[in-house]
């Protein structure tokens, strides 16, 4: 079986409810984090790191961050994870997990 990729998911909501603002939140982290990639692929100014991306989740936007930055950055991983509990903001664990070889991966939260 392959290997399931590990993630968190920061949504915009504090734990007290609220809508996490500014607005464009999510962008300016991932954007910050647009950085850190695999190794060996070009990064861009104008694309999102694959460990850190903004997105929608059931009308709530959030940001997915993989696991995977934590070896690849310690220190970027730290940021990250201090941000989300710095503006008390709710946090998810999810991981991908593949249905078969042939199958992509679909979200699945535990």
């Amino acid at each position: 079986m392959a290997e399931s990729v590990r993630q968190f998911i920061i949504q915009g909501i504090t734990s007290g409810g609220s809508k996490f603002r500014p607005s464009d939140w999510a962008e300016r982290l991932a954007g910050v984090m647009s950085p850190f990639r695999p190794k060996g692929s070009v990064a861009s100014p104008f694309t999102y790191s694959p460990y850190v991306v903004p997105t929608f989740i059931d009308g709530v936007k959030c940001v997915v961050v993989d696991e995977r930055l934590r070896a690849l950055e310690p220190l970027a991983w730290q940021f990250v994870v201090d941000f989300a509990r710095d503006n008390d903001l709710r946090t998810v664990e999810a991981c991908l997990i593949p249905d078969s070889p042939d199958t992509p991966a679909k979200p699945q939260r535990p």
